[in-house]
Order: structure tokens, then C-alpha cells, then sequence
């Protein structure tokens, strides 16, 4: 079997899957409406709610990637997201939230999840103590060295409790954007201005 045929039997399996049906109150699509309609909200925001609008209408899962210019897998993805959100939805409309706490709650149906990937884990106060250390001569540090490197601050830091642990890469990042180098003697003439 090659890969065109397996690839139209996908296709033709994920046609007859049938979408997820979109119900919207009256006052769901009303605050849909304005954020299409909006001038200032984000191109992604204002297409998703097209999207919602169009599946409520009845239009097919093809037909709005179609029209929206979206890949199917999207269009599915951002129905079923409506999909699943919809409870909470109704629950908001039964406590007769204001039509601007439903929009709050309509825009963060709409928006990207957050990704994945390293939080910040060094404050700004870590990181001038850090830099301020990198002014200091390294020899008042015990440290046998004539010039202090990205691996010596690092270790510098740990000892003096700044921060737990810290890559050396983590304190270059850190003298780069504070266009310092880590050399004592240009560290000092900087210090010192």
C-alpha cells in the first residue's frame, strides 16, 4: 500500500467522523459576534470565533477550513475545545454573569493554552547580585583565578547562597544582557564609572 492510498483512506475516515455539535445561547453569540466585529482584537482570537460561529451554524468541519483558510485538524481542535468547555459556559449564564465576564470567559476559551517549557527561576534580585559579584575582584573571593568565568561566578553564587543552583551558561545569558564581560579588570573600570 503507498502512501497516497493510505493517506485518502485517512482522509475519507476523518470525513466521516462526525463534528461535535456547537449549541450557542443568544448571548454566546452575541459576545462572538463583537469580537469578530472588534477592531483591535488579535487576527487569531477574531478567526476563532468565526469558527465557533460557523459550527454552530451547521457548517461542516471542511467547509470552515475551507473558508477560514485553517488546517481541518485546527478546526477540529478549536470545536472541541468549545465542545468541552460548554458547561462552564452554561454554568456562567445560570449565575447571570455581566456580558463583559462572559466575554473574559469566551476570549480564554479562544486563547492558546500556555506551553510548555522552563519558568523563570532566578528573580531580578538574584541576577544583580550575581552581576554585582562579577564586579568584585575574584582573588576577595578566595578564588584562585586572575579573571572570573561563567563557571566561577555560577559557583560563586551557590556558595553564597544567591541561588541553589545555576548553570555557568545561565550567568553568561545574564553578563550578556548586562553588557558586561568577566574580565576583572574591565569589570572594575565598569563598576567603578
Amino acid at each position: 500500500m503507498c502512501f497516497n492510498e493510505t493517506n485518502g483512506r485517512i482522509s475519507k475516515l476523518m470525513s466521516m467522523i462526525k463534528a461535535l455539535p456547537i449549541n450557542l445561547s443568544n448571548l454566546q453569540k452575541t459576545v462572538l459576534q463583537q469580537i469578530v466585529r472588534g477592531t483591535t482584537n488579535p487576527y487569531r482570537l477574531v478567526r476563532r470565533a468565526k469558527l465557533i460561529l460557523a459550527a454552530a451554524s451547521g457548517e461542516s468541519n471542511s467547509s470552515i477550513s475551507r473558508r477560514l483558510e485553517l488546517d481541518r485538524v485546527q478546526v477540529r481542535q478549536w470545536r472541541s475545545r468549545w465542545f468541552e468547555e460548554r458547561e462552564k459556559l452554561s454554568a456562567a449564564e445560570e449565575q447571570q454573569v455581566t456580558e463583559k465576564a462572559l466575554m473574559v470567559l469566551i476570549k480564554g476559551i479562544l486563547s492558546d493554552r500556555p506551553r510548555p517549557g522552563t519558568t523563570k527561576s532566578f528573580t531580578v534580585e538574584q541576577v544583580v547580585q550575581i552581576v554585582a559579584v562579577a564586579c568584585e575582584e575574584c582573588e576577595k573571593s578566595d578564588r584562585p583565578v586572575s579573571h572570573w568565568t561563567p563557571s566561577e561566578l555560577a559557583d560563586e553564587a551557590i556558595k553564597r547562597g544567591i541561588v541553589e543552583k545555576i548553570s555557568p551558561r545561565s550567568v553568561g545569558r545574564f553578563l550578556k544582557r548586562s553588557d558586561i564581560t568577566t574580565t576583572s579588570r574591565s569589570l572594575l573600570v565598569k563598576c567603578q564609572n
